[in-house]
């Protein structure tokens, strides 16, 4: 009897994930827990399934994840696929414990569930940090985005739940926590009194003094509130890093997203973070050739990356989801979207290595992940010069890089 769960997408599936491995206990299954961002991460995933049904012929598949909510019936299609749970279903131990008498496809209405279970999690497997989730759903309807309709409302985890589930993994050796969810600057719908996601953070750090390093997930620059703004500059337990949803450097773009912030607002909010916190790193997540989109958009969305001081990127070739409103929208060719796509990633890229740079001779708190790896409180990889534990926080020089990643000095 074994249970193997794979993961695909964010940081709120790679928590889900360990909440699967205790909610299904001994259940000799592979577990597919799949992500529908774009169209490569459902096609990624269903060719995971073939490799794993060639590999493992006698195994029981279950499919479950965003893309299963959202597209159950492509997954029931496959032969290969024995059960199909959705985004409520997959963390119920009853479905479970019922695997081989249940329906073959279990996906309920999302929109239904309002409340954010948060089961308890020891511990991630082969991860040096570990994820709590904060709260999950979103209630924004970006015109590209099919998310709310894989993840439901949103709806937020109890302070009190939360900080318990930061002592347990603290308690179990992890040096870093990062909070998650899908839309965490939402933190607080729900709530009795609505806290906001600032009130939460000061909470953790407040109620968990033996944590010593808080991160965030990704945010929504539109809804950082005060308290955070606070915590980051006050806090040196909460880490100088923030990943941000900026998605386009074009006000029109912008506007045809149903995005809730200008291009100007994205430069003045990283102006006013590296203000409070001068040593805080950016990351964003951006979209090249969104319908519409013109040489002349792209160029500010080129253009932005310096604006904002950005030091990495992740970069999304639009792919039009069906359903959404973007999908309907005039199209950029296919070619012209890869290439747009591909100078980002270099702008991206000549970003890092100025930032790279510009750590050559610091000393920083480095966060092993693995025996020749590791994270700054930035969130920069660093090349290790020699064995540490993973999971263990040691300082370093930086010596140099390799245009990826800096190179820890030899001590």
């Amino acid at each position: 009897m074994s249970l193997d769960v794979i993961t695909f997408g964010c940081r709120l599936n790679a928590y889900e994930s360990e909440a699967i491995r205790r909610a299904a206990g001994a259940t000799d299954a592979v577990v597919v827990n799949t992500c529908a961002v774009t169209a490569e991460a459902v096609r990624q995933a269903r060719q995971a399934i073939r490799k794993i049904r060639r590999e493992r012929p006698d195994a029981r598949i279950v499919v479950t994840g965003c893309a299963a909510q959202t597209e159950a019936q492509t997954f029931a299609a496959m032969p290969e696929v024995d059960r199909v749970l959705g985004n409520a279903e997959k963390l119920a131990p009853d479905v479970w414990r019922n695997l081989d008498r249940g329906e073959r496809v279990a996906v309920g209405n999302i929109f239904a569930e309002n409340r954010a279970r948060a089961p308890a999690v020891e511990g991630f497997e082969g991860r040096a940090r570990a994820f709590v989730q904060v709260q999950k759903g979103c209630d924004h309807r970006c015109t590209f985005c099919v998310i709310p309709f894989g993840r439901g409302n949103s709806r937020s985890v109890p302070m009190a739940d939360v900080v318990a589930q930061v002592r347990r993994l603290v308690e179990n050796g992890y040096r870093e926590v990062v909070l998650t969810g899908v839309d965490i600057t939402s933190y607080g719908t729900g709530l009795p009194d609505a806290p906001r996601l600032g009130t939460l953070v000061k909470q953790v750090l407040r109620a968990v003094p033996d944590l010593p390093r808080l991160r965030l997930s990704s945010l929504d620059p539109a809804e950082v509130d005060t308290d955070l703004l606070d915590a980051l500059s006050t806090e040196s337990r909460l880490m100088p890093h923030l990943h941000l949803s900026l998605q386009a450097g074009d006000d029109v773009i912008l506007k045809r997203m149903k995005r809730r912030h200008l291009r100007a607002d994205a430069v003045a909010f990283c102006a006013h973070a590296r203000r409070l916190r001068p040593d805080i790193a950016f990351g964003a997540d951006l979209i090249a050739g969104f319908p519409t989109e013109t040489e002349a958009m792209f160029t500010r969305s080129l253009a932005l990356v310096d604006e904002c001081g950005l030091t990495s990127l992740h970069v999304f070739p639009f792919s039009a989801r069906p359903g959404t409103p973007a999908a309907r929208m005039p199209q950029v060719p296919a070619p012209v979207v890869k290439e747009r796509a591909r100078r980002l990633r270099e702008r991206g890229e000549a970003a890092l290595r100025r930032h790279l740079e510009a750590e050559i001779g610091r000393r920083r708190r480095v966060l092993v992940e693995a025996a020749g790896l590791g994270r700054t409180e930035q969130f920069t990889p660093v090349k290790l010069a020699a064995l540490r534990q993973p999971g263990t926080i040691v300082e370093l020089e930086i010596a140099g890089h390799d245009g990826r990643q800096l190179i820890a000095k030899m001590n």
